[in-house]
């Protein structure tokens, strides 16, 4: 089969296209025949190489992945051949603590596909049954693919870490991306005022027509000073971040007394500075997520299925074009998801 391995950590050129073995599944695996694998800022990071993280290679990019059931194993009870699917991204072993409570993305053998196990940058991918989600009809394998990874982050974000409420002041930092772009839509399902931040007007406007009630440019405008004007000094209940250095020090300034700070990432950088004080006069909240679980994206399915969610997708590449596809994601000219079509 055509597969994209990382042999070496580098720039986009190090992402070949290549001819290997196709995966033999076991008998509590499937294998999914890829029709779509949506692209995010993990791949970059496993492209790239991670400070203290020893990543496998070659490996196969690729955690966002739909297609169709090629051949499913023995033991497999509730999927079949030919059936469409969407595969939740994170594995983990199932038996411990955390996996048994329903918060298996804290279990200390969690890995994510594309990111220490092969992934879905390639024709076929080997899948636990656990793993499947069966494909809504409404939903294209496109927009399937846009989906998972970033849908189970805002979730577990905004609904089980930030336990948004309705009426709450939510500032998005990063509309524009896959994450934000859903954080948007569910902070205003449930009741949120969104406050949407992205680096242009264009990208803006498409905020504003997801749900954002309003909007900073943060190439022209200051986040905190634009904050304090819009909520007359108040500051917002939830900020939802995942840009890290280069936005930190405002979003804390941006908190409301006894606000919350959720962050998944740090695209921009992992030092944060923090002035200490003012974390604890106005008893401020700083949480750190971590992607989110199964049940995370069966929840939020729900929501798509019945169109109260809409999956974003900005453009699709062929996989040949993995290279131009990373360097599209990392120009962050893109809104939405960027997807592979192999």
């Amino acid at each position: 089969m055509r597969a994209i391995r990382i042999h070496e950590h580098g720039g986009p050129e190090k992402l070949v296209l290549e001819e290997i073995a196709e995966p033999r599944a076991n008998a509590t695996e499937v294998l999914v025949k890829v029709k779509a694998c949506a692209l995010n800022h993990l791949d970059i990071w496993t492209r790239k190489g991670l400070p203290n993280v020893r990543i496998p290679l070659p490996i196969i990019p690729g955690s966002d992945i739909s297609g169709e059931i090629a051949e499913a194993g023995n033991l497999v009870k509730d999927f079949r051949k030919g059936d469409p699917v969407i595969v939740s991204p994170g594995i983990s072993c199932g038996g411990c603590y955390f996996c048994v409570n329903g918060e298996e993305n804290l279990c200390r053998d969690y890995k994510i596909f594309g990111y220490m196990i092969d992934g879905g940058y390639a024709e076929y991918v080997c899948v636990p049954e656990r793993n499947l989600v069966h494909k809504p009809e409404n939903i294209s394998y496109e927009e399937a693919a846009a989906i998972p990874l970033v849908s189970l982050t805002a979730w577990n974000m905004l609904v089980k870490k930030a336990k948004i409420k309705p009426g709450e002041l939510v500032l998005v930092i990063g509309a524009g991306s896959g994450v934000g772009s859903v954080a948007i839509q569910i902070a205003k399902i449930l009741g949120g005022i969104v406050i949407a931040t992205a680096g242009s007007d264009e990208k803006l406007e498409k905020a504003a027509s997801l749900g954002a009630q309003y909007l900073i440019n943060h190439s022209k405008q200051d986040i905190y000073e634009e904050v304090k004007r819009i909520t007359n000094k108040r500051g917002v209940d939830i900020i939802f971040e995942h840009a890290g250095e280069a936005v930190w020090e405002k979003c804390i300034m941006s908190l409301a007394i006894k606000g919350r700070l959720i962050t998944c990432g740090a695209t921009t950088g992992h030092l944060g500075k923090t002035d200490i004080r003012y974390l604890f006069s106005r008893q401020l909240s700083i949480i750190g997520s971590y992607m989110g679980t199964k049940a995370d994206l069966m929840e939020c399915l729900e929501f798509y299925k019945r169109g109260l969610l809409k999956a974003i997708v900005d453009r699709t590449f062929s996989l040949s074009e993995a290279a131009h596809a990373h360097r599209y994601l990392e120009d962050r000219n893109h809104f939405g998801k960027v997807i592979l079509l192999p």
